[in-house]
C-alpha cells in the first residue's frame, strides 16, 4: 500500500510538471525518435563529408600521379 501511494504522489507530481511545460507523452516519445534519427543522419551527413572531400582531393592527385607515372616511364 506505501508503494502505491508513493507511485500515486510521483505521478502527480511528474503531471503536474509536465503539464506546466504543455508536455504530452506523445512529445516525450517524439522527441525522443527524433534524438536518434538526428544522430543517425548525422553519421551519415559525416561519412556523405569525408566521402566528398575523397573524392574532390582524387580529381586532382590522381591524374597528377598518372602523369607523374607516363612521365617517370620514358625515362
Amino acid at each position: 500500500m506505501r508503494v502505491l501511494l508513493k507511485l500515486l504522489v510521483v505521478s502527480f507530481l511528474v503531471g503536474l510538471v509536465m503539464s506546466a511545460f504543455g508536455w504530452s507523452p506523445y512529445d516525450i516519445v517524439m522527441g525522443i525518435r527524433n534524438f536518434f534519427l538526428d544522430i543517425w543522419n548525422l553519421g551519415f551527413r559525416a561519412i556523405d563529408r569525408v566521402l566528398g572531400y575523397v573524392l574532390l582531393g582524387a580529381a586532382i592527385v590522381i591524374p597528377a600521379f598518372l602523369l607523374i607515372r607516363i612521365a617517370n616511364y620514358r625515362k
